[in-house]
């Protein structure tokens, strides 16, 4: 009797519906700072991304669909995958193929787009942002609030408002900037959801290599 009632109680649950690509509200696009990420989880994975001859400051983590609250992932899609060559194409800014791999399948199938039009759009929105040049200067070990941080990205962008961009740490290391973009990829308001500043006045970040 508890196995009908159990089989019963599935068949009557409401099937959760799955993301459907192009639909969603906006973009953000989360930029990563490449040397806190290799200090913290690249070099002990010997990312190629870490290796000393290249030059990363910030890279694009990715560029992900996102409701007004929430985001979809993992859309099902009838837009072939890329090809090694494609996701390779995209190491110089994002860092490794497999980065690039990875930020197609779980949101680059939700755009609506040929795997071929989102890294196009992708590398157009990293285009949009300019990256401060201070931060690159670094010649060593800081600590200082992440809120310098946003203030840096604010006075290199001057169309950029304080409610478009936001700051994340992780394990003490400034983490990424993550700036929110219409379908057109203008600056627009990030929803409340993405507004999540890191509050630390300490926060590390480290030099380029």
């Amino acid at each position: 009797m508890r196995a009908l009632i159990f089989a019963l109680s599935l068949w009557a649950a409401p099937l959760q519906a799955q993301d459907r690509a192009g639909e969603f509200d906006y973009f953000v696009m989360a930029l990563s700072w490449s040397a806190n990420w290799c200090a913290r989880e690249g070099d002990a994975r010997n990312s190629p991304q870490c290796d000393p001859e290249n030059d990363f400051g910030w890279i694009l983590h990715g560029l992900w669909p996102q409701y007004e609250s929430g985001y979809p992932e993992y859309c099902r899609t009838s837009a072939a995958p890329p090809s090694r060559a494609d996701t390779a194409a995209m190491a110089d800014i994002m860092g490794t193929s497999g980065l690039a791999w990875h930020q197609w399948r779980k949101h680059g199938v939700c755009s609506g787009l040929s795997s071929e039009a989102y890294f196009d759009l992708s590398r157009q929105a990293y285009s949009v942002v300019n990256r401060p040049e201070v931060l690159r200067r670094l010649s060593g070990e800081v600590t200082l609030p992440a809120s310098l941080i946003e203030d840096a990205f604010l006075h290199d962008n001057p169309m950029l408002s304080a409610n478009q961009i936001t700051i994340t740490c992780r394990e003490g290391y400034i983490q990424e900037a993550r700036i929110c973009l219409t379908r057109e990829l203008d600056f627009r308001d990030c929803g409340a959801d993405v507004r999540r500043d890191c509050a630390l006045s300490d926060a590390t970040f480290l030099p380029m290599r």
